[in-house]
C-alpha cells in the first residue's frame, strides 16, 4: 500500500497494531540509474547497435532522470492540474520508448536522442494544461539536451526549423514524430521519425477511408495537423506492452473517434460498452467478461474504449482501476464460467513449447488467462475535465493517473482551427481575399463564442459549452447554406432577367411579323399544287410493285417447307447423342478429378495389380499405342507387353489433356472391337472392382467405358448425318433463288420511296407554310396579350433584378453570418444573441467580407410564407422567436429546445401534425419501439419533457450514423439495424429553465433556448385580450392573416410560376402558346390576388388599430408573468405554466367589471387580473415571499414605465460595490458599514452631495437615525423634498436597514392598495373550486404546516371521507402502492393523497408520467390527487406548472396567526364555538389559548431570544388544546387551570420542547393566558400599550372583526420582548428579502479579482504566520504539578492538550492546503472542504470537529483563537491571573468544576452540597485573586443590561444588542446557605445560538451553567425577554 494521500485515507493505529510494518523507500537516484543504464545496454547490445551508440545508455539515462526529477519538483498536482503525478512508471516508459528503436531505424546517435526527446515529451508534454507549463517543460528539455546529451538543442533539430531563422521553437517541436504507420510497404511496422507530416495525413487519410468502408458507423473526420498528432500519441500508447491511455478533452474534441482510429490502424479489435436506460452492474459485469474473453482467446490485441459519459455506477472505474492495476476484476467469474475459462487456457497452453507450459492446474491456467488481459488489452478512457467529477476520480482511483499515458487534448489551437476552415473553406468559390476573410471570422466566431459563454455563466448563471463539433458544424453550414442561397438568387435573378429579355424581345418582334405574314402567301398556293402532281404518279407505280411482291412471297414459303425438313432430321440426331454424352461427360469429370499425383503413383508401381495392369492395356489399345514383344519365363513364349508403353504413356506431361481431347467420332472400328470383346466383355474391367487398386485406374476405366458406349450410338448416328448433309444443301440452293427475287423487288420499291419522300416534303413545305402563317398571326395576337399583361411587372422585375445581384454579392459574408447563428448561438438568450450578432457584422465588414447593411437572419435565411405558417401554428411573431424557427430548419443536427412554458412544444405539434407526429418520453415504455417504427416510416418524433441526460440508445440517431445495407439506407437502434427514411424528424424539448448539458450532449443537438420573450408574449396576450373583448375582430384579423398567408403563397407561387414559364420556354415565347395562356391566366389571377391583398391590408391596418387599444393591458400582463417566472429562482416550487397564466387572464376578462369605454375597462381589467394573479400567486408563496412579492410586482410595473433608476435599484438591493473608503467618519454613532454605503450613495446622480451635506446636517440625520420609526420621519435639509419613495428606502437602507420591511409596505400599499399586503387566508375550498382530476392539489411544506387534519376535514364535509380517501407516505418502495392507489382513484373517484414527495426523489418521474397520461375520457371526474412536499429540485416541474399549489404554514404576523386559527377548524364551526356551557370562560380562555399559539409561533422569528430550539408548533397542538379546553369546561363548574396548563403547557406544546430553558419560557408564557384575570379582569391587557386583550363575550364575528383591527406589525412588547430583538429580526429579513430579489434580477459580471487559489494561499500563509508554537504540556505539567489543593493546575495543562489537538488541525490543515494548491499533496475532499470554507470566510468543519463552539466568521474566530492561546500562554508564563477569562476556556466546566473542587477540599466539604452565589463586581481590572472562588470576565448579557449603578439588571438601551457585563465573582457555597433574594436565573451559553447537544462528557456543548442575577423585577419578565449571558459574541 502506498502513504496516505492521493486517495489513500490514513490508516488507524488500531487497524495497523495486527501487522508488521516494513517500508520500502523509494529508490536513490544511482540505484535508478544502474537499473536503466544496464536495461538501455543491454539493448544496444542485444539489437547490435554500433560501437557509437554505447555513450547513448549514460546520457539518455542521465536526461530521463534529470526530467523525472525536475518534472516532481515543479509540476506539482495542484487542484486544477490533480494528474501532475509522476512515478517510477513515467521513468520506465521513456526507456520503453526507446527500446522500440532498431538499428535501421536510429542509424546514427542523433536519431536515437532526436527519439528520446519525442518520448519524454509523449510522457510528460503531453498531460500538461497549459501554455506556462508546457513553455517550462520546453525550456528544461532544451538544457538537458545541451547539458546531459551533449548536443546542440537547435542542430539536433535542424529539420524542423521551419522559418529558417535557426531557433528550433517549442511550436516546431510539434512537428516531432514517431510512429509505426508511416510507412504502408513496412510489414514489420518499425517505430520511425515522420520526416513529412503532409504524407502522413494522406497515410492517416487512407486508414480512415478503409476504417469507414470496413465499418457500418462512419466517421468524417478531418485529418488535420492537430488530430494527427493526437491519433499518432494513441497509436504510440497502444503499442507499447501493457499500457493503456487517459484521454482528457470535452465532448466532441475527437476523442473517440481518433482511438477507433488508431485501433485500426494497429489492427486491433475495438471494444466498447452499449449503455441503455436500464444499464446497471449486472450488465456491465457480462460486458467486461465478453471483452476479456474475446481478448484472450486469440493472438489479436483489443482496445477497449470507456468514456466517462458511460460511467453509470461509480463500481465501474472500480473494476477499471482493478483492471489496469492487475489485469482481472476481482470475483467476476463464477466457479463455472470460470473453469470453463481455464479449459480454453488450456488449449492455448498446449500449443506452446513444452518449455513455456503451465503446470496445468487451474490457479496456474487462471493465472495465465490474467496475464494474457495484461498483454493484449489496452484500455483508452476518455475523461472531461469539466466540473469535479474528474478531479474526485482521480483522487478516489490513483491507478487512473499511474498506470495510464496522459493525453490532454487542449482547446483547438489557432492552427487547428485555420487548418479545418482553410481544408473545407477551399472547395467553396470565393476570392482568395474574401476566403482569408472567411477562415479569419470562423476563428473569430468560435473564440468570442467562448467568451460570451463565459459571460452567459457569469450574469445568467446558464452553461453553454463551444467545442470542436460546433467549429465544423459552423463551417458545414456555411458551404451547405452558401451553395443553396446562391442557387435561389441566381435562379431567380436569371428568371427576373429572362422574363425582361423575352418581354424586350416580343416588343421587337411585332413589326417583322406582319411583314412576313405578307410573303409567306403566295408561296404557299405553289405548294399546294406541286402535291397534287406526284400524288397521281405514286398511285401507277404502287400497281406494279404489288405483282413482283406476290411472286417473292410464294417463292419463300417453298424454301421454309425444305428447311423444316432439315431440321427434323437435325433434331433425330441431337435426340441419339443426347443419351451417350451424359456419360461421356462424367468419364471426363472423372478425368479432370485426376491430378498428376495420382498417376505418379500409378507409374511407380514396380509390379502393379492385374486391375491396373488391365486399365492401362485398354488405354493404350485405344490409343493406338503398340505393345512390347517381351518372352514369358514360365513358357518361354512370346507375349504383348502393354507395361512399358503404358509407362511412357503415363510419363507424358498431357497424358490426361490427351485423353481429355480424345477424338470420340473417329475411333478405329477395329479397336473399338478389340475393346469390346477384350476388355468391355471382362467381368474385372469394372470401375468399382478398380478402384480398389488405384483410384487414377478408376477414372481411365469409366473413360473407356463411357467412350465405347458413345461410339454405339455414334454409328446409329452417322447415316443420319450424311442425309442431314444433303437436305441443307438443298435448302441453300432454294434460299439464293428466293434472293434473285428480293434484289428486284428492293428495286422497285426503292423508286416508289423516292417518290413518296418527295411527296412528303413538299407536304411538309405546305404545312410548314400554312403553320408559319398561322403562328405569325398567333404572335402577332400572343405579343399585344404579352405585351399588355406583363409590360407593367417591367420596372419592378428590373429593380428585383438589381436588388438580387447585390444580395448575391453580399450573401457571402450574410450566410457566414447566419451559419455563426447557427451553429452557436441558438443556446443563448435574446440579448446575448443580438450582442453578439452585432459584434460579428461590424467584424465581419471590418474584414472586407461583403454583407447587407442592416444585417438580419430572417433576411437573409427566413422565407416570409414559411415564417407566416409557421405564425400561424404557435411560433410567437417576435424577431428572436422566428430567429429560432430559422436555425431549427437550418440546423444540421437534430433540436433540443430549451421550453419552460412549452412555447416550442405547441408550435412543433401544430407544425407536424400534418405528417402524423408522434409525441413521446424516455419515461414512457414504448418510446424507443414508437421511435423505431417512426425511423422506418418516415414520421416526425416529438421527445417531450427530457432531464439533463439523453438516452445513450439514441447515439446513433443524434449523430446519424446511417449506412447502406443492400441498397437500402439504414440505422442501427440499440441492438437492431433498421430502415432509415429521409423524411424522419425528431424534436426535444425540455420543461427545465436552466438546464446544464455537457458537452457530451450539446454537440449531439441544436440547443435552442424556446424562453418566452417579451415581445412574444405581448403579442400573445394582446392576441387574447382582443379575441376575448372584440371576438369579431380577432376573428376577422385572424381570417384575415390566415388568407393573407394564402394569398401571398399563391401570390408567390404566381410569380414564381410567370417567371418559371418564362424562363423555362425554349426560343421564342411567342411561339408558346401554352406558356401564353398561362402567363395571362396567372397575371389575372394576380391582379385579382393584389386587389383582395390591398383589401385585406387596408382592413388588418384598420383591425390593428383597434387591437392596439388593448396593447396597454397586454404589457401590464406581460410584466407580471415575467415577475412570477422568475419566482423560481427563490423557491424551486414557484413554478407557474404559461398555460394556467392565460387560463387566469382570460377568466379576468370574464369577470371584471364591463365599461363601454375603453380606458375605464382596460383600468378594472388591470386592477382585477393583478389582484386575481396575487391572490392566486399568494396561496402558493411561503410568508416570508408574499410581501417580497408584491414589491417585486410594484417595482417590474414602475420599471415598464420607466420610473425606477436601475442603477438606484441595483444600489437598493447591494448597497452598491464596496472599495476602500478614503473619507473618515465624522461621526460616532453611525456604524461604519452604513457610512461606507453613504459615500457609496454619493456617487449617484440623484444623491450627490449627501455625503458632505452630512456633517453640517448631522444632527438632522441622528434623529432619523434613532427614530422609532424612519420610514415615516421626514429626511432633513434637501433630501426632505428631493427624493421619492423608492429612493427614501435607499437612504434608509443606509441609515437603517432594519426598518426597509415596514417601508416595503408602506411602498406597496401606496403605489398598489392595503389588499396587496394582506394576503388571502389559506382556503381549502377556493383551491379545490379551481382544480379537476386532472390537476393535482400540491401543498408546498414548511415547518410547522400539517395540512392533512384540514384536508381529512375537508374531505369528510365533501363526503370523501373514509373509504374514498386513500393517504400514503412516500419513502423507500412505497413508489408501487401509491400507483395502485392512484389507478384505483382514477377509476372509482376517490381521493388520493400522496405525503413527502420530497423523501421519494427518484420515483417522482414515474409520478409525473402517470399524471401525463392522465385522459379526461378515461377517469372519474370526481378523482383528485393531493400531494405534500418540502421545496425540492426533484419535484416534477411539469406537476408544479400544471398543478395548484398551496402553502399551509402560520401565517407571517401575529394578527394573521390569530385569524388563521379562528377560521380553522373546529373554531369556525358555529355549533361547537357556542356548544360549550360557560361561554364567558370559554370564549376568553379561547382567544387567550389562540394567541398563545400565535404569540409561541411568532416568538420564533426573533431566532436563539425567542427559542433556543424553533420548535415546529402546529395547528394539531391547537386543535387538541381547544378541544380538551372545551371539554373541561364543559365537564366541571370551575376552571381547572392546573389541568389546562399541565394539558396545554407539558402535554401538547410541552411535548415538542426539549430544552429545559424553552419549557420555562413556554410555561411563563401560558401563565399569562390561562388565568383568572383574563377571565375575570375587563382590564386584563396582554401587553402595556393596552391594544392586546381579550374582546368581551360576542357571536364569532366580533372576534374576527376585532382581530382584523390588530397592528400589522406587532410591537416586541407583546412577546416580552425589548424593541432591541426587532433590529436583529428586521435585519435578518431585510437581508433576505433583498438576497431574494437579487435571485431574480439578471447578474452583473464584474472583472475577474485574483483567483481562489492566490486568495487561499495568502489566508493560508498569513494565519499560519500568526498561530503560536503548541504548547508544551509536559513542561507545563513539571511547572503545574498535579496538586491537592490547586485543581487550577489541571484544569490548564488539559485546556493545553484540547488547544494543542485544535492548534494541530488549524496547522496542518493550512499547510496541507498549501501544498495541495503548489501541488505538493493531493487535494483531498476534507483539504477541499476547507478552501471552500476559507473563500465563504467561514469556520472549516475540520476545525469545528476539533474546536470550542463559535458562530465567529473566519477572521474573527482567527484572531479568537489566538487571544485564547495567548490567555493560557500568559496563565503558563506568569501564574494564575486573577481574573479568569471564562470565554476563554475550552471546556468551561471543568474550570467551574476545579474552583469547587479547591473550595470544598480548602474547607472540608462534599463537592457534591456545594453550588455557587454571583456577586457581579465592579468594571474595573483587580489584580489579586479572592481567598474563595474566582473572579471571571468576558460575559456579554443578551436581551438585558446590567446597571452598574443599582447593581440589577435593567432594559437594554436602544440598538445596543449585547452589553458587556462587568467581572462576576463566583462565589462556592453550601446550596442550603444560599442567600434569599430577588433574582433572576440567566443560562450561560459559549455561542448566541443556545442550542447545544449533550457531548460524551455528558456536559451540552453550549450551555454552560445557570449564573444567578439579582433584578427588581419578576423573574417572569426576564424569561418572556429571553434575557442569558453570552459567552462570546458572533461578530
Amino acid at each position: 500500500m502506498g502513504p496516505p494521500g492521493g486517495g489513500r485515507n490514513p490508516v488507524t493505529p488500531r487497524f495497523l497494531r495486527h501487522f508488521n510494518t516494513i517500508t520500502i523507500n523509494e529508490f536513490d537516484d544511482l540505484a535508478m540509474i544502474t537499473i536503466f543504464r544496464s536495461i538501455m545496454e543491454w539493448h544496444i547490445y542485444s539489437k547490435e547497435f554500433p560501437p557509437e551508440f554505447q555513450d547513448c545508455a549514460v546520457e539518455l539515462v542521465a536526461g530521463t532522470m534529470a526530467i523525472y526529477v525536475e518534472a516532481t519538483r515543479l509540476l506539482l498536482p495542484t487542484p486544477a492540474k490533480s494528474h501532475y503525478l509522476f512515478n517510477l512508471r513515467d521513468f520506465s516508459r521513456v526507456i520503453q520508448g526507446i527500446t522500440l528503436s532498431l538499428p535501421h531505424t536510429a542509424k546514427t546517435p542523433q536519431s536515437m536522442k532526436r527519439l528520446w526527446v519525442h518520448e519524454a515529451f509523449r510522457v510528460y508534454y503531453d498531460r500538461l494544461v497549459d501554455d506556462d507549463d508546457r513553455g517550462l517543460v520546453f525550456g528544461f528539455m532544451r538544457k538537458v539536451v545541451e547539458s546531459e546529451l551533449k548536443e546542440n538543442f537547435d542542430e539536433l533539430f535542424i529539420t524542423l526549423d521551419f522559418d529558417g531563422d535557426g531557433e528550433v521553437t517549442e511550436d516546431d517541436l510539434r512537428s516531432l514524430m514517431f510512429c509505426d504507420f508511416s510507412n504502408v510497404n513496412d510489414n514489420q511496422r518499425s517505430y520511425i521519425e515522420v520526416k513529412d507530416i503532409g504524407e502522413l495525413g494522406v497515410v492517416v487519410e487512407g486508414h480512415l477511408e478503409e476504417y469507414n468502408t470496413m465499418n457500418k458507423k462512419t466517421m468524417n473526420l478531418v485529418m488535420f495537423r492537430f488530430a494527427i498528432e493526437h491519433v499518432s500519441r494513441i497509436a504510440r500508447i497502444i503499442k507499447h506492452p501493457r499500457s493503456h491511455a487517459l484521454l482528457v478533452g470535452v465532448g466532441g474534441s475527437g476523442r473517440q473517434s481518433l482511438t477507433r482510429l488508431a485501433a485500426h490502424m494497429a489492427d486491433y479489435d475495438q471494444f466498447q460498452v452499449e449503455i441503455t436506460k436500464s444499464y446497471g452492474s449486472y450488465e456491465w459485469r457480462e460486458d467486461l467478461k465478453n471483452i476479456l474473453r474475446k481478448v484472450t482467446t486469440s493472438d489479436v490485441h483489443g482496445v477497449f474504449l470507456f468514456t466517462d459519459t458511460q460511467i453509470k455506477q461509480e463500481s465501474f472505474l472500480e473494476d477499471i482501476s482493478n483492471l489496469l492495476n492487475s489485469g482481472e476484476v476481482p470475483n467476476l467469474y463464477p466457479a463455472d464460467e470460470r473453469a470453463d475459462l481455464c479449459e480454453k487456457m488450456r488449449l492455448l497452453d498446449r500449443q506452446k513449447e513444452k518449455s513455456k507450459q503451465t503446470d496445468g492446474s487451474p490457479v496456474a491456467l487462471f493465472n495465465m488467462f490474467i496475464q494474457r488481459c495484461r498483454d493484449q488489452l489496452h484500455i483508452v478512457l476518455a475523461m472531461s475535465p469539466i466540473g469535479d467529477a474528474f478531479r474526485n476520480r482521480l483522487r478516489k482511483f490513483p491507478s487512473l493517473v499511474n498506470c495510464c499515458t496522459i493525453d490532454w487534448f487542449q482547446t483547438w489551437p489557432d492552427d487547428a482551427l485555420h487548418a479545418v476552415a482553410t481544408r473545407f473553406l477551399s472547395e467553396v468559390e470565393l476570392s482568395d481575399h474574401i476566403r482569408v476573410g472567411c477562415i479569419d471570422m470562423c476563428q473569430e466566431f468560435h473564440q468570442t463564442t467562448r467568451l460570451l459563454s463565459e459571460k452567459f455563466k457569469a450574469e445568467l448563471d446558464r452553461f453553454n459549452y463551444v467545442t470542436p463539433t460546433s467549429y465544423l458544424e459552423l463551417i458545414r453550414t456555411f458551404q451547405s447554406l452558401l451553395e443553396i442561397k446562391r442557387k435561389e438568387v441566381t435562379i431567380a435573378k436569371s428568371r427576373y432577367e429572362v422574363g425582361l429579355d423575352k418581354l424586350k424581345d416580343a416588343q421587337s418582334q411585332v413589326s417583322q411579323m406582319q411583314k412576313q405574314l405578307n410573303d409567306l402567301q403566295p408561296q404557299l398556293l405553289q405548294a399546294s399544287q406541286e402535291v397534287d402532281t406526284i400524288m397521281l404518279q405514286i398511285e401507277k407505280d404502287s400497281a406494279e410493285v404489288a405483282i413482283v411482291e406476290r411472286q417473292v412471297k410464294a417463292d419463300e414459303a417453298a424454301a421454309n417447307r425444305q428447311a423444316e425438313a432439315a431440321g427434323a432430321i437435325k433434331d433425330e440426331c441431337d435426340a441419339s447423342l443426347a443419351e451417350a454424352m451424359p456419360i461421356f461427360n462424367a468419364a471426363v469429370a472423372a478425368l479432370n478429378t485426376l491430378t498428376p499425383a495420382d498417376i505418379t503413383i500409378v507409374k511407380t508401381m514396380k509390379n502393379p495389380p492385374y486391375m491396373i495392369k488391365l486399365t492401362v492395356e485398354a488405354v493404350c489399345v485405344l490409343k493406338g499405342i503398340k505393345p512390347d514383344r517381351t518372352t514369358d519365363n514360365a513358357t518361354g513364349k512370346k507375349t504383348d507387353d502393354y507395361w512399358k508403353p503404358a509407362l511412357r504413356m503415363l510419363a507424358d506431361a498431357k497424358f490426361l489433356e490427351s485423353l481429355v481431347l480424345f477424338d470420340k467420332d473417329n475411333v478405329n472400328p477395329a479397336i473399338m472391337k478389340s475393346i469390346r470383346s477384350t476388355y468391355v466383355s471382362n467381368p474385372d474391367f469394372d470401375p468399382d472392382k478398380v478402384k480398389v487398386a488405384s483410384t487414377a485406374c478408376e477414372g481411365l476405366c469409366r473413360w473407356i467405358l463411357a467412350i465405347e458406349k458413345y461410339d454405339v450410338v455414334a454409328k446409329i448416328v452417322a447415316p443420319k448425318k450424311v442425309a442431314l448433309k444433303e437436305a441443307e444443301q438443298q435448302v441453300a440452293k432454294a434460299l439464293a433463288e428466293v434472293e434473285k427475287k428480293r434484289v428486284v423487288l428492293r428495286q422497285v420499291q426503292a423508286e416508289l420511296a423516292k417518290l413518296e419522300d418527295v411527296l412528303e416534303t413538299n407536304k411538309k413545305k405546305k404545312i410548314v407554310l400554312e403553320a408559319e402563317v398561322d403562328l405569325c398571326s398567333q404572335k402577332l395576337d400572343r405579343a399585344e396579350k404579352l405585351i399588355g399583361g406583363l409590360g407593367g411587372e417591367q420596372s419592378r422585375w428590373r429593380n428585383a433584378a438589381a436588388d438580387l445581384g447585390k444580395t448575391y454579392v453580399n450573401l457571402t459574408g450574410d450566410v457566414l453570418i447566419s451559419s455563426g447563428i447557427v451553429a452557436y448561438l441558438g443556446a443563448f438568450t435574446s440579448n446575448f444573441r443580438h450582442e453578439q450578432m452585432h459584434h460579428w457584422v461590424s467584424a465581419t465588414k471590418e474584414k472586407g467580407i461583403p454583407c447587407s447593411e442592416e444585417f438580419s437572419l430572417i433576411a437573409t435565411l427566413g422565407d416570409p410564407v414559411n415564417i407566416r405558417r409557421w405564425n400561424i401554428f404557435g411560433l410567437p411573431t417576435d424577431s428572436f422567436s422566428v430567429d429560432n424557427g430559422i436555425i431549427l430548419s437550418n440546423a444540421g443536427r437534430w433540436p433540443l429546445m430549451i421550453d419552460p412554458q412549452s412555447q416550442a412544444n405547441k408550435f412543433i405539434r401544430n407544425m407536424e401534425k400534418s405528417a402524423g407526429l408522434r409525441v413521446t418520453k424516455f419515461s414512457d415504455s414504448d418510446y424507443v419501439r414508437t421511435l423505431d417504427n417512426c425511423i422506418q416510416m418516415g414520421i416526425p418524433v416529438l421527445l417531450e419533457n427530457i432531464g439533463e441526460e439523453l438516452d445513450p440508445i439514441l447515439e446513433s440517431v443524434l449523430l446519424k450514423q446511417t449506412f447502406k445495407q443492400g441498397g437500402t439506407l439504414c440505422i442501427k437502434l440499440g441492438d437492431s439495424t433498421i430502415e432509415y427514411s429521409l423524411d424522419f424528424r425528431l424534436y426535444f424539448t425540455t420543461k427545465l429553465r436552466n438546464p446544464h448539458y455537457y458537452p457530451e450532449v450539446a454537440v449531439k443537438v441544436t440547443l435552442l433556448n424556446f424562453m418566452i420573450t417579451p415581445e412574444g408574449l405581448e403579442d400573445q396576450l394582446l392576441g387574447i385580450a382582443v379575441a376575448k373583448e372584440r371576438p369579431e375582430l380577432e376573428d376577422e384579423r385572424n381570417a384575415l392573416i390566415v388568407a393573407g398567408a394564402e394569398n401571398k403563397a399563391l401570390l408567390k407561387s404566381v410569380e414564381d410560376k410567370i417567371l418559371q414559364v418564362l424562363s423555362s420556354s425554349q426560343g421564342n415565347i411567342l411561339e408558346d402558346e401554352m406558356a401564353i395562356k398561362i402567363l395571362s391566366s396567372s397575371k389575372m389571377l394576380a391582379n385579382e390576388i393584389t386587389v383582395k391583398q390591398a383589401v385585406a391590408e387596408e382592413t388588418e391596418k384598420k383591425i390593428n388599430t383597434a387591437r392596439m387599444g388593448y396593447t396597454p393591458i397586454a404589457i401590464h400582463c406581460k410584466v407580471l408573468f415575467f415577475t412570477i417566472v422568475d419566482l423560481a429562482n427563490i423557491d424551486p416550487m414557484y413554478q407557474y405554466s404559461l398555460v394556467w397564466f392565460i387560463n387566469l387572464f382570460l377568466l379576468s376578462i370574464d369577470k371584471a367589471e364591463k365599461s363601454a369605454d375603453l380606458s375605464e375597462r382596460l383600468l378594472s381589467l388591470r386592477r382585477h387580473f393583478t389582484y386575481s394573479l396575487y391572490c392566486n400567486i399568494c396561496r402558493s408563496l411561503f410568508e416570508k415571499d408574499k410581501l417580497l412579492f408584491s414589491f417585486l410586482l410594484c417595482v417590474n410595473i414602475l420599471k415598464q414605465n420607466n420610473e425606477v433608476d436601475e442603477e438606484e435599484w441595483r444600489f437598493l438591493l447591494t448597497g452598491g460595490v464596496g472599495l476602500d473608503n478614503p473619507f473618515p467618519n465624522p461621526s460616532t454613532w453611525l456604524p461604519v458599514q452604513s457610512w461606507n454605503e453613504l459615500c457609496r450613495l454619493d456617487e449617484l446622480t440623484h444623491f450627490k452631495g449627501i455625503r458632505t451635506s452630512f456633517e453640517p446636517l448631522m444632527d438632522g440625520w441622528k434623529i432619523f437615525y434613532d427614530s422609532l420609526e424612519p420610514h415615516r420621519t421626514p429626511l432633513p435639509g434637501q433630501f426632505k423634498t428631493k427624493l421619492g419613495m423608492l429612493q427614501r428606502m435607499i437612504v434608509l437602507r443606509v441609515f437603517r436597514p432594519d426598518k426597509i420591511i415596514p417601508a416595503v409596505t408602506e411602498f406597496v400599499v401606496d403605489q398598489l392598495g392595503k389588499r396587496y399586503i394582506d394576503p388571502p387566508p389559506f382556503d381549502l375550498a377556493g383551491s379545490f373550486g379551481d382544480s379537476n382530476a386532472l390537476s393535482p392539489l400540491i401543498f408546498v411544506l414548511s415547518p410547522g404546516a400539517d395540512p392533512t387534519a384540514a384536508l381529512l376535514r375537508f374531505a369528510d364535509d365533501m363526503r370523501f371521507g373514509y373509504g374514498k380517501f386513500d393517504s400514503l407516505s412516500l419513502g423507500q418502495g412505497q413508489g408501487p402502492i401509491a400507483q395502485r392507489m392512484i389507478e384505483k382513484g382514477v377509476r372509482e373517484g376517490t381521493w388520493v393523497m400522496l405525503q413527502n414527495c420530497h423523501l421519494a426523489p427518484s420515483w417522482m418521474p414515474t409520478l409525473e408520467r402517470i399524471c401525463e397520461e392522465l385522459v379526461p375520457e378515461k377517469m372519474h371526474p370526481d378523482f383528485r390527487m393531493w400531494l405534500t412536499s418540502y421545496p425540492s429540485n426533484a419535484f416534477p416541474v411539469a406537476i408544479l406548472q400544471n398543478g395548484i399549489k398551496m402553502t399551509n404554514e402560520p401565517p407571517k404576523g401575529l394578527r394573521f396567526n390569530l385569524l388563521r386559527s379562528y377560521l380553522m377548524d373546529p373554531i369556525s364551526d358555529d355549533e361547537f364555538f357556542t356548544g360549550v356551557r360557560n361561554q364567558k370562560s370559554w370564549t376568553k380562555l379561547l382567544f387567550g389559548l389562540c394567541f398563545f399559539h400565535a404569540l409561541i409561533q411568532e416568538r420564533r422569528k426573533f431566532g436563539a431570544i425567542g427559542w433556543n430550539i424553533p420548535y415546529e408548533f402546529n395547528e394539531t397542538d391547537l386543535r387538541i388544546s381547544v378541544r380538551q379546553l372545551s371539554m373541561i369546561l364543559n365537564q366541571y363548574e370551575e376552571v381547572q387551570f392546573a389541568a389546562l396548563k399541565y394539558l396545554t403547557g407539558e402535554c401538547n406544546y410541552g411535548g415538542r420542547v426539549t430544552d429545559d430553558w424553552d419549557r420555562r419560557t413556554l410555561r411563563t408564557i401560558l401563565k399569562k393566558f390561562y388565568c383568572t384575570d383574563i377571565i375575570e379582569n375587563p382590564n386584563y391587557k396582554f401587553d402595556e400599550s393596552g391594544i392586546y386583550f381579550a374582546p368581551p363575550v360576542g357571536p364569532y364575528e366580533s372576534y374576527i372583526d376585532y382581530i382584523k383591527e390588530l397592528p400589522f406589525s406587532p410591537h416586541p412588547n407583546i412577546f416580552g420582548m425589548h424593541a432591541n430583538v426587532d433590529i436583529t429580526k428586521d435585519q435578518w429579513e431585510t437581508r433576505q428579502m433583498f438576497n431574494n430579489v437579487l435571485l431574480t434580477q439578471a447578474k452583473t459580471s464584474s472583472g475577474m479579482g485574483a483567483s481562489a487559489d492566490h486568495i487561499v494561499y495568502d489566508v493560508a500563509a498569513d494565519i499560519l504566520k500568526k498561530l503560536p508554537a503548541n504548547f508544551d504540556t509536559a513542561v507545563a505539567l513539571l511547572r503545574y504539578p498535579t496538586s491537592y489543593k490547586q485543581s487550577m493546575n489541571t484544569v490548564l495543562v488539559q485546556e493545553m492538550g484540547r488547544f494543542n489537538k485544535l492548534l494541530h488541525t488549524v496547522r496542518s490543515s493550512l499547510q496541507n492546503v498549501r501544498k495541495a494548491i503548489k501541488g505538493q499533496v493531493v487535494m483531498s475532499v476534507e483539504l477541499e472542504e476547507v478552501v471552500v470554507s476559507i473563500l465563504k470566510g467561514m469556520i472549516p468543519k475540520m476545525w469545528m470537529k476539533k474546536s470550542y463552539p463559535s458562530l465567529k466568521p473566519l477572521g474573527s474566530y482567527v484572531n479568537d483563537f489566538i487571544v485564547r492561546l495567548k490567555f493560557l500562554q500568559d496563565w503558563f508564563d506568569q501564574g494564575a491571573p486573577a481574573t479568569f477569562w471564562i470565554s476563554g476556556f475550552f471546556f468551561t466546566q471543568a474550570f467551574l468544576t476545579g474552583v469547587q473542587q479547591n473550595y470544598a477540599r480548602k474547607h472540608i466539604i462534599p463537592i457534591d452540597l456545594l453550588t455557587f452565589d454571583y456577586e457581579v463586581m465592579e468594571a474595573k481590572e483587580y489584580k489579586t485573586a479572592p481567598g474563595d472562588g474566582a473572579y471571571v470576565r468576558g460575559l456579554f448579557l443578551d436581551g438585558a443590561r446590567w446597571d452598574q449603578s443599582q447593581k440589577v439588571l435593567a432594559e437594554s438601551l436602544p440598538k445596543i444588542l449585547y452589553d458587556p457585563l462587568p467581572p462576576i465573582w463566583l462565589k462556592p457555597c453550601k446550596r442550603s446557605e444560599l442567600p434569599e433574594k430577588p433574582i433572576y436565573t440567566a443560562p450561560v451559553y459559549k455561542t448566541s445560538d443556545r442550542r447545544g447537544v449533550l457531548s460524551t462528557t455528558g456536559h451540552s456543548t453550549n450551555f454552560v451553567i445557570a449564573m444567578l442575577l439579582s433584578s427588581n423585577k419578576p423573574e417572569e419578565h426576564w424569561i418572556a425577554r429571553g434575557v442569558a449571558l453570552l459567552c462570546q459574541l458572533d461578530n
